[in-house]
Order: structure tokens, then sequence, then C-alpha cells
């Protein structure tokens, strides 16, 4: 395949085009090709996991007790994908993408970014993902998508061949970060500003032609085959007062130390899970999370199953949306289950469900009106979010892309920045960086070689 993909690019590379124009289209070409790629995947991922939701939620609607059975066949199987074909496709996805950027190294021909970002992993965290979502387990889309996308970068990169003008490794990564989560939020600023603030730190200058034109495209490809959407539709938001700040600022401190805790207790159980050596124990292992996770369902109610996106709606657009204790105590367990058990979950999107579920109940206690209660569900999932990724302006520009409710960025922000000073106090680190420094020391002779590339 590389053979005849170096014919035909031969071919463009010879070609009459103007050396400068030509060298120009050659090095956007691979991050063009990436980004409709990530975005046709992103699509049928989607609609794929979306569908599988919806079956699970209505027989589990039909026959709760379902649930002893669909859990342990899912987590189970996520499992033994995960071992038997990538065991790097485990957990959230996120880690690994950022662990991939950490590694990679434009220096040499081979680097350690292939471990964490390769074909093998998406197949495998595709087939994991489903079928932990086909079981009714609290996982997301969000973090299998960037942890494909970001593979996909990679696998075009490895693809080019040797005449190919230098096209850095590192920063074909970060872009495809930010394509994927533009496909998979419909979130293109949001896209751009985790690509900043989370996968480099570093400044735009570095990457930004390249990061710009694959959101983009990746965007505008995922509009084009699911239509112009908003992942959580227009609620109704109500003008506040200074007074409705410490309403606002007092959910935010609870829901960026959920964020935290919750983050902390995945990654407790993933270290107990790992110190099991015994490939049998491992999977008994596996099977308790599965079977925990179902008493959860039993005892809290279906709320704590699949990516939560149902109970956003609820909180948003329900006349009597009925906040309780039991949607925040099912979604927390449940993420916390399921990321932490070794199968293919997910934190990013149940992070947010659960921020809702906070906000709501908070909500519910102090009385306010239907849209401050919107404005108090925003701030609880932007504020959860910040508190597991320490990652405040991708937290508000996301959720104000899912909503275009921007007379509520300031609130966002406000909301953003309680979190991250809370979480900041209980932990240095993120669940995110924590994960990712795990990960790289898991693979034998790995080191950080942090050396941004340039495209401009």
């Amino acid at each position: 395949m590389q053979r005849t993909l170096a014919v035909l690019l031969g071919k463009v590379r010879h070609s009459g085009m103007g050396t400068r124009l030509r060298d120009l289209w050659m090095l956007a070409l691979p991050y063009q090709v990436a980004a409709v790629t990530t975005a046709l995947v992103a699509v049928g991922f989607t609609k794929l996991f979306v569908w599988l939701e919806h079956r699970n939620t209505a027989l589990i609607a039909e026959h709760p007790w379902w649930i002893f059975v669909t859990a342990p066949l899912a987590f189970l199987t996520s499992w033994w994908l995960v071992t038997r074909f990538a065991p790097l496709a485990g957990g959230s996805g996120v880690p690994q993408l950022i662990a991939a950027a950490e590694v990679a190294d434009d220096e040499e021909k081979h680097d350690g970014s292939w471990r964490f970002l390769n074909v093998r992993i998406i197949f495998a965290r595709i087939g994991a993902t489903l079928a932990m979502v086909l079981g009714g387990a609290s996982v997301g889309r969000e973090g299998p998508i960037l942890q494909i996308a970001g593979s996909i970068y990679r696998v075009v990169h490895k693809l080019l061949p040797p005449f190919w003008p230098k096209v850095s490794r590192r920063v074909m990564l970060v872009t495809g970060g930010a394509a994927g989560l533009s496909a998979a939020f419909n979130t293109p600023l949001g896209g751009i500003v985790f690509a900043m603030e989370e996968l480099t730190r570093s400044h735009i200058g570095k990457f930004r032609t390249a990061v710009l034109s694959s959101v983009i495209i990746s965007g505008m490809t995922a509009q084009w085959l699911l239509g112009p959407y908003l992942l959580l539709g227009y609620p109704k938001l109500e003008r506040v007062g200074p007074s409705f700040m410490y309403t606002l600022l007092a959910i935010s401190a609870v829901a960026g130390a959920a964020g935290v805790l919750s983050g902390k207790a995945v990654l407790v159980v993933d270290k107990l899970r790992r110190t099991i050596r015994l490939r049998w124990a491992q999977a008994a292992f596996v099977l308790l999370c599965a079977m925990a996770f179902a008493c959860v369902v039993q005892a809290f109610g279906p709320s704590a199953m699949g990516s939560g996106e149902a109970l956003m709606d609820r909180y948003l657009f329900s006349t009597d949306p009925a906040p309780s204790v039991k949607d925040v105590a099912g979604r927390l367990l449940g993420s916390i289950l399921s990321s932490g058990s070794g199968s293919a979950g997910m934190l990013f999107g149940p992070a947010l469900s659960a921020g809702a579920s906070i906000g709501g109940l908070f909500g519910h206690w102090f009385g306010v009106d239907r849209g401050q209660l919107n404005i108090l569900v925003l701030g609880g999932m932007c504020a959860l979010l910040t508190g597991i990724t320490r990652s405040p302006f991708t937290s508000a520009i996301i959720i104000l892309e899912m909503t275009d409710r921007h007379s509520a960025i300031l609130q966002l922000m406000y909301a953003a920045m309680i979190a991250s000073m809370v979480a900041h106090g209980l932990d240095g680190k993120s669940y995110y960086d924590r994960m990712k420094d795990r990960l790289i020391g898991s693979v034998s002779g790995m080191r950080k070689r942090p050396q941004p590339g340039t495209m401009d």
C-alpha cells in the first residue's frame, strides 16, 4: 500500500506546479486527508454508539435485571479485546493521546508515539467501546474518538514516502486531537483550545495552520454528514444578579472537587487492577467491577448507564427535571467503575452528565427559576470537567459551543475558574497527567521528548 501511494504521490511531486506552491500543497495534503478520514470515522462511530445505547436503554427499561447479564458480558468482552489486541486502547483515550504527543520525536525514524496510536488501536478502541455501550456501561464517545483521530493522523504520517517534505510528527498528533474533538462535539473552537491548553501548552504559532485547517475540514465533513447541530440544543437562560454568583460558586467548588475525587478513584481502581498478574484474576476483577456497576444501576436508576446525554437533556429541557442525589451518585460511581475496570472507559463525556446532575440538584435545593437552573446545570458541567482535565478554557468553550448560549460565557468561565482553583488545591496534577505518566512508565524504555514541530 505504501509503495503504491509513493508512486502516486511521486507523480504529484514531479508535476508542473510551481515549486513553492507544490511544497505548500504537499505539506497541507496529509492534514487534509487525515481530517476527512477522521470525520468519516467519527460520524460512523457516533451513529453506531447512539444506536447501541438506545437498544440497551430500551432493553433495561423493559427488563431491569438484565443489567446483571449485559454488564458482565460487555465489561469482559471489552477487556478481552483490549488485552488481546491493543493493551493501550483501554481507559479514556485522552491520556494516550497526550502521552503520544509528549514522546513524539521528529529526529528519530521510530519513536514511542506509535505504541499509543496505531492501526490496531483504531479497531480495538472502536470494538471495545461499542461493547461497553451495548452493555450499558457509563462511557462516552469523545475520548475514544480523540485516540482514534490521533491514530489516523499518526498512520497518515507513517505512510508518507521519504521524498515528501518534512511533516512534524508531533504537530500531526496535536492536530489529530483538535480535529477529533471538533468532530466528536461539533465544537471547532473547543478543538483549537484543547490543542493549546492540553496537548501542547505552547504558542499556537508553531502549529496554527495545521490545526485550523484540520479543525475546519473535519468539522465541515461531520456537519455535511450529520447536518448543523448542537449536542445539547438551545436551553433557556435568564438574567442573573450578583447574589446568584454565590450559588454558582458553591456548585462550582463542589463539582470541581467531585471531578478531582472521581479521577483519583479511577486511578486507585486502575492501580489495584495493575497489581494483579494472573490473567484469570484480572478477568475476575473486571467481572467484579461489572457486577458492582450493575448494582449501582439497580440502586440509583438507569441514569447511571450510557453517555448521560439523556440525563443532560432532561435537566436542561424537561418541565420537571426531578433532580436527585441518585443521579449524582449513579453517574459518579458508574463512570468510576467503567473507567477503572481496564476496559474501554471514558471520563470526558460522563463528567458532563455528572456535573449537570450536581448543578441541577443544588439548583433544586436553592429553589431557583428554570432559566437560572439551566445556568447552574451548565456551570456544574463546566466545573466537573475542569476538575478532571484542569483545562478551564477548553471546558467553558466546549459547553458554550454545545449550547450556543453566548450570554452565559462569563458564568461558564467563572465556574471553570473556581473549579480550577479548588482542583489545584486538592491535587497538583490532573487525572490526565497522572494517567499519562503511568502509561509512559508502563512502556519500557519510554521517555518524554517534548519537541514542538512547526508548520506555518
